[in-house]
């Protein structure tokens, strides 16, 4: 088995970042150093090329991206992993977590005033003490419990979680085409049981100016649950797109890049 260490990891995603503007090279402008990186951490059940639509929007419109492979392990550890991106890049920051990786930027900025600002996207916004399992569950709705697969015991004693293949396109991506579906199905990451039961630190929301945008048909996270994380927030813009499902980046590429967009340039004049 071959073990990661953080320096490599985040070789690997900085090595992804550069290869996605290279594919991206023929209709991307040249990052612009006047603009903020914008940091991408995918959640749970998927991996970094969910962003691929909303990344290659951001490309095209001079921001440099980096789309992180979230280790998918526990709160701190991938918000420490994340918090190491912040710190090897140039420039301000601000910071984009879907879902479970909504829990990781909050607990990612550390006080590091690179990160500007935060967007949501169908993602948990915790206060300290709250855990991703119990807000999901804290509104009606949420259907992902009866389509996880047997879970898959680690040797140190931890579950990995996966979505039944065959129920996948309806609980996460209902709204994107049954082959990207598919795929997602097949490549999606595993999230351990013990980072949906982990406490939440201090939230980077009470202190930093937040964006959010999610479906009004997402099936893992109540629309309801949502709303609520998002007003807490004093969201500066809520987003709701009608129909769309969890994976709202992937479904609506254009409306999500237009709402970081909006936080980058809004960030930028603060």
């Amino acid at each position: 088995m071959i073990m990661f260490t953080t320096k490599s990891l985040l070789a690997v995603t900085i090595t992804a970042a550069l290869a996605l503007t290279s594919v991206n090279s023929a209709t991307a402008a040249q990052p612009d150093a006047a603009k903020p990186t914008i940091v991408l951490v995918h959640g749970a059940f998927a991996e970094s090329s969910s962003w691929n639509g909303v990344a290659a929007q951001l490309l095209t419109q001079g921001y440099p991206v980096v789309a992180a492979a979230n280790p998918l392990r526990g709160v701190k550890q991938d918000a420490d992993y994340v918090a190491d991106i912040v710190e090897h890049t140039a420039g301000p920051v601000i910071l984009v977590g879907h879902s479970y990786g909504g829990a990781v930027i909050t607990n990612a900025v550390h006080n590091n005033p690179k990160v500007k600002g935060l967007v949501y996207v169908a993602a948990f916004a915790p206060d300290k003490g709250e855990t991703a399992i119990e807000l999901s569950g804290r509104y009606p709705g949420g259907t992902l419990g009866p389509t996880l697969a047997a879970p898959v015991q680690l040797d140190d004693g931890n579950k990995d979680l996966y979505i039944q293949q065959d129920k996948f396109g309806q609980q996460f991506a209902a709204d994107v085409p049954a082959a990207d579906s598919a795929l997602m199905a097949a490549t999606q990451r595993p999230i351990s049981e013990a980072a949906l039961k982990e406490a939440s630190g201090e939230p980077a929301w009470k202190k930093l100016p937040s964006w959010f945008i999610y479906g009004s048909a997402d099936k893992n996270i109540p629309e309801a649950a949502l709303k609520f994380m998002a007003e807490r927030a004093g969201s500066k813009k809520t987003v709701t797109v009608q129909g769309a499902s969890h994976v709202v980046m992937t479904s609506n590429p254009g409306k999500v890049a237009e709402l970081i967009v909006e936080a980058a340039q809004a960030s930028s004049k603060e």
